[in-house]
């Protein structure tokens, strides 16, 4: 057993220092490791595994390697999956966040720089998503409504109540469509593990922002908003961008920086939190909000695969997560405008700049930590001109 723990970890943390190009990609890396060259699954496992964690909110591709983990090592496996595919990304943004508050030089180039390939980035993710979630004039209808609502009510109860408002019109507008039955897995563990995990889940949610008023601890704090924002962010780490910035207590300007430096880095744009949490409470800050930012995927994860077969095979579900979906692509595309094209345009320079590297990812196919490193770059140029 030791040897085939040794293997997930190698594994996984191959793909956590090797996985650029966000969460799509990621999907591309793990199945070129997990089924084609080790063979732990084949294909049509894999598409199913993929297909339950576009369904759950949180991080997609982290949701992903945590289950391949499962199912190769139980549940220590799947800790040891998700720690080797998230511990690269969440050291190097740590460290960049203690540079970035000792040296306080948020208006230099170079985070201009970072600040401009965010919004290029966001923009390409609204079209890729769009392409994929809301392919159709009724589901594209819904997201512009959903941006619509989004730049209305910024707030993040608000958020919630789009996302559940397009789940129930999707039901009723797409719950004739047919499904089919997915196959059953293979697990260590059961359904009981299951619902002890989805009490866990739910308990934590509820329970953490009622307590939060009585205590005064930051750390207390910081893991009821993370924990929260990881529990309903559906869509990927794009999407998470408009929760933390409304709930995290940190400038416009440090937040976009980390940003777009977590775009340079390999691994799950949830290590954000990684970033936010140094800025905020130090080292234990940032380990408490990454802890509390993946723990509802081991959750979801844990309790939704014993029963994924009997979930999948139900249109209510599939008809709900297409207005989900939708609102999703609308959520983003509110973010672009702000805050991130707000926070980081400020004059034709930037919106050139914006364009250039807009078109080197979408036209020219760039890989984003090329992207990011040439304006880094132009930037610092730029402000030194």
């Amino acid at each position: 057993m030791k040897n085939k723990y040794t293997e997930i970890l190698k594994a996984a943390t191959k793909l956590g220092l090797t996985s650029f190009g966000g969460p799509t990609a990621h999907i591309g890396y793990f199945r070129e490791e997990y089924v084609q060259k080790r063979k732990w699954l084949d294909d049509k496992l894999f598409a199913d595994i993929v297909a339950l964690c576009q369904f759950l909110p949180g991080p997609a591709s982290s949701q992903v390697g945590i289950s391949i983990g499962l199912l190769r090592g139980g549940l220590l496996g799947g800790i040891i999956s998700w720690l080797g595919f998230t511990l690269p990304s969440v050291i190097i943004l740590m460290l960049f966040a203690t540079f970035v508050t000792s040296t306080g030089t948020f208006d230099s180039g170079w985070i201009k720089g970072l600040k401009i390939v965010a919004v290029a980035v966001v923009a390409h993710a609204v079209l890729g998503m769009q392409k994929s979630l809301a392919p159709d004039k009724t589901r594209i209808s819904i997201g512009i409504a959903c941006a619509i609502l989004t730049l209305l009510i910024p707030t993040a109860i608000g958020q919630i109540g789009i996302i559940i408002a397009a789940g129930l019109f999707g039901f009723f507008y797409y719950k004739k469509e047919v499904v089919i039955a997915a196959p059953k897995m293979q697990l260590t563990f059961g359904k009981k593990t299951g619902l002890i995990s989805w009490m866990l889940f739910f308990t934590l949610l509820i329970f953490l922002p009622i307590i939060k008023p009585f205590t005064q601890s930051i750390y207390f704090s910081i893991f009821d908003t993370y924990y929260r924002v990881g529990s309903i962010v559906f869509g990927g780490g794009h999407v998470v961008l408009p929760m933390l910035q409304r709930e995290v207590d940190v400038s416009s300007d440090l937040f976009l920086a980390g940003y777009g430096a977590a775009q340079a880095v390999p691994g799950p744009l949830f290590t954000l939190a990684g970033y936010l949490g140094q800025v905020t409470a130090g080292t234990f800050g940032a380990i408490v909000a990454v802890v509390a930012m993946f723990l509802p995927s081991f959750f979801l994860v844990l309790g939704t695969l014993p029963f994924w077969s009997i979930i999948r095979s139900k249109r209510g579900v599939q008809a709900t997560l297409k207005g989900v979906n939708a609102a999703v692509v609308g959520i983003l595309l509110a973010a672009l405008y702000d805050p991130v094209f707000t926070s980081a345009v400020n004059s034709s320079m930037d919106f050139v700049l914006v364009l250039i590297t807009f078109t080197l990812l979408v036209v020219y196919k760039w890989a984003p930590i090329k992207v990011v490193l040439l304006s880094v770059i132009i930037g610092a140029v730029v402000h030194i001109v």
